[in-house]
């Protein structure tokens, strides 16, 4: 008997959302553009964070081996683009007027010198050891040091300053050294090439699996989960405008009066609308696989990780209704429940990394974030997609989206029965 009801009231809701065709192609089309036209503008921005390449100016004057090595070192890493056709001044003019974020500069003899420098400390030393050396270099007073110049635009942030001086120090010393040991190698006379030793200590990189993705997402990972997340929330304004029409219709002193419980009522409003988001969520999906490489952006890859996104979408979907619920049971006009749930709806989009993501917020957002819904569901995306988690990965997120859901149910009854009470 009470699965009867519950198809009855699913039944109702299906008919409802019927008289309604505008809202429903709004719901479903209105996410669809969004997703297009946001991935487009900020996919840039995206590969900037990835490491897409930098332009930057070099200036070499000293045209010998040490800047040969800094600017095959500096071309062949994957952050900087070198712009060479400019001198100091014009270098200097250009990054101080923002043009470009930063100028490097290779004075003259820097070879030269660092190769008499380092020939003179090594006729030092081996003469120390009463070793055979040539008296006339150890005497040679040594080259004052070189200074390699660095213009940064004044609005460069810290971090990169430092990253860059630190490679190009790191740069300067691993050439110092190479020479170091070749200048030892020709004064002692031996054979082993100590040129060609390698590192004792070196990095390696270790992703969670082999073939993983990034933990950084492209415009395309980021913005499918937000903008899916965003239209599943935004089924907040037409599930409280039904409920507030149903107050306003009688409908709901009908139901009042029935020997059906309101849960009754709220879980066939549940179903219905989570059907909705999977469709919304499926739509969303599509557009990523099927219409992004058509606009010269990257794929959403859903392979293997499809029923754990179907879980995150079905809580992440609860979440919402429960809101909704609360919204249309509280408001008592539509006046008051439409402008109330979009207004909502964006400012939990904001705050939870939907619009902007959450690692590019201030550290105090960022703690703000953690409060938005959309923020557990965007995390438990998240968790699939970059770091390939399962069910038991994204616990703590479905948890606090399901009880979310019941909160805001339990408030629902609570308030409803309150008002019937009285």
């Amino acid at each position: 008997m009470l699965l009867y009801k519950l198809w009855r009231s699913f039944v109702k809701e299906i008919l409802l959302l019927k008289r309604d065709i505008g809202g429903i192609v709004i719901i479903f089309v209105m996410p669809l553009l969004l997703i297009v036209t946001i991935t487009l503008i900020q996919d840039s921005t995206f590969k900037n964070l990835e490491g897409s390449k930098i332009p930057i100016i070099f200036i070499d004057n000293d045209k010998s081996e040490v800047s040969k090595n800094i600017k095959q070192e500096l071309e062949s890493s994957k952050t900087f683009q070198l712009l060479t056709n400019y001198n100091e001044k014009s270098a200097q003019d250009a990054v101080f007027s923002g043009d470009y974020q930063m100028a490097i500069v290779i004075p003259e003899n820097l070879t030269k010198d660092l190769n008499s420098n380092i020939d003179s400390k090594v006729q030092t030393i081996v003469s120390s050891f009463g070793l055979d050396g040539d008296s006339a270099k150890v005497k040679k007073e040594a080259p004052k040091a070189k200074e390699i110049h660095l213009y940064f635009d004044p609005a460069t942030n810290a971090g990169f300053k430092n990253s860059v001086m630190n490679s190009v120090n790191k740069m300067v010393f691993e050439i110092e050294n190479k020479k170091i040991y070749k200048a030892f190698q020709d004064q002692l006379g031996t054979e082993e090439n100590l040129e060609e030793n390698k590192n004792l200590i070196s990095f390696k990189e270790i992703t969670p699996k082999k073939g993983a993705m990034d933990v950084m997402p492209n415009s395309v990972q980021h913005n499918v989960p937000a903008w899916t997340l965003f239209a599943i929330f935004f089924i907040v304004v037409p599930l409280s405008i039904n409920l507030v029409k149903e107050k306003s219709q009688g409908t709901s002193v009908r139901a009042r009066i029935s020997p059906t419980p309101y849960f009754v009522h709220i879980l066939g409003k549940t179903f219905t609308y989570l059907i909705i988001c999977i469709i919304q969520f499926l739509l969303m999906v599509a557009v990523g696989i099927y219409l992004f490489p058509y606009m010269d952006l990257p794929a959403f890859d859903v392979s293997g990780k499809m029923f754990q996104l179907i879980v995150v979408t079905l809580f992440s979907g609860l979440a919402a209704i429960g809101f909704g619920v609360l919204l249309g049971t509280i408001a008592d006009t539509q006046e008051q429940s439409a402008p109330f749930g979009a207004t909502s709806v964006v400012v939990l989009a904001a705050i939870g990394g939907i619009w902007v993501p959450v690692f590019l917020m201030p550290e105090f957002m960022q703690t703000v974030a953690k409060f938005s819904p959309m923020n557990w569901g965007l995390n438990a995306y998240y968790d699939i997609i970059l770091r390939n988690s399962g069910i038991a990965g994204i616990a703590k997120e479905l948890a606090l989206l399901f009880a979310f859901y019941i909160a805001m149910v339990s408030i629902s009854i609570f308030y409803e029965r309150k008002q019937n009470a009285v």
